[in-house]
């Protein structure tokens, strides 16, 4: 385990460490105008939503590492308080990525990237067409992190005023994630794309769990069950009893080899040819026990599981 305290590294390596450790990160699309009306576009991965009612979100326009000058987002968002935030997706992720280049203050990213302009309602900067998300934003507080640093990053607070979303990417009266299919931002030049196999559901808890600390040792201390696998087991509202009608197998029913039915996914057949066949030792048997409970946590069966967990050394 390496420790260190950010002083002891260069800015730069510090840059890289923060930016891969705190990932994946979601892209904010700022567009903005200066007082002359020129529009400028430019990708910031330091983005996130921080209230919805009202709806508050924030990123981060820092000095420029190079020669620590404001960007230009920066100047025009402290000039007409108002901007633009557009979401990006894979299909649009390389566009966005060239218009972090670093143009003068007249050069139109919009033109550059080759996106299309989207007319706002309530702000003047215009957001990105192609972009399926945009918001019209004005801002709340600009808070600068480190005003005594010659390169320092800098919060820009917004309020939503307006939002302008895609029927395409609906599912009923939700926001389907694949049809979003937007990009975040790793470490280095990595990025993900949070849609298709990326994509897992975590129900939030209906229950207050028993929780881990209440687990059985045998079951805490498992050297087969994952943390994963320990907080599945404790979201249950108390230790279920032993069911003694789970072991009860239907005539008919047949197995392969233990492992072989645990490899197909057959935890209940898998269970059927520990128990069927010769008993292994204690700690044989326990490990396998736990390797199948492991398998219905995996298919989401948590009663499975615990019946399994309960069964008797």
């Amino acid at each position: 385990m390496r420790s260190f305290a950010p002083s002891e590294l260069a800015p730069r390596e510090l840059h890289r460490i923060l930016l891969s450790c705190v990932a994946p990160r979601p892209i904010a699309l700022v567009g903005t105008v200066d007082r002359n009306g020129n529009a400028n576009l430019s990708p910031y991965s330091f983005f996130n939503a921080f209230s919805s009612n009202p709806p508050v979100v924030a990123f981060g326009p820092a000095r420029r590492a190079k020669d620590g000058m404001l960007k230009d987002t920066y100047n025009n968002l402290m000039a007409t308080q108002e901007c633009t935030i557009s979401v990006v997706t894979y299909s649009m992720v390389e566009q966005s990525n060239l218009s972090s280049c670093i143009y003068p203050p007249d050069i139109d990213e919009f033109d550059k990237a080759g996106f299309t302009k989207r007319l706002s309602v309530d702000v003047a900067p215009p957001s990105v067409a192609e972009s399926p998300c945009s918001m019209e934003c004005r801002l709340v507080q600009m808070i600068h992190l480190a005003p005594e640093a010659k390169v320092s990053g800098n919060l820009a607070i917004c309020r939503v005023v307006r939002f302008h979303i895609s029927d395409a990417i609906f599912s009923g009266t939700v926001i389907d994630p694949n049809k979003i299919d937007l990009v975040g931002r790793m470490g280095l030049s990595w990025y993900v794309r949070a849609s298709g196999s990326a994509l897992f559901e975590v129900p939030q808890p209906e229950v207050n769990g028993i929780g881990i600390d209440a687990l059985p040792e045998h079951i805490r201390k498992s050297q087969i069950l994952t943390g994963n696998d320990l907080a599945k087991l404790a979201s249950v509202e108390k230790k279920p009893a032993r069911n003694p009608d789970f072991v009860k197998f239907d005539s008919t029913m047949q197995a392969e080899d233990f492992m072989l039915e645990l490899k197909s996914g057959n935890p209940y057949k898998a269970l059927y040819a520990l128990l069927s066949g010769a008993p292994p030792p204690p700690e044989k048997l326990q490990e396998k026990l736990h390797k199948i409970a492991q398998s219905f946590l995996a298919q989401g069966k948590i009663e499975e599981a615990w019946q399994t967990l309960l069964l008797p050394l």
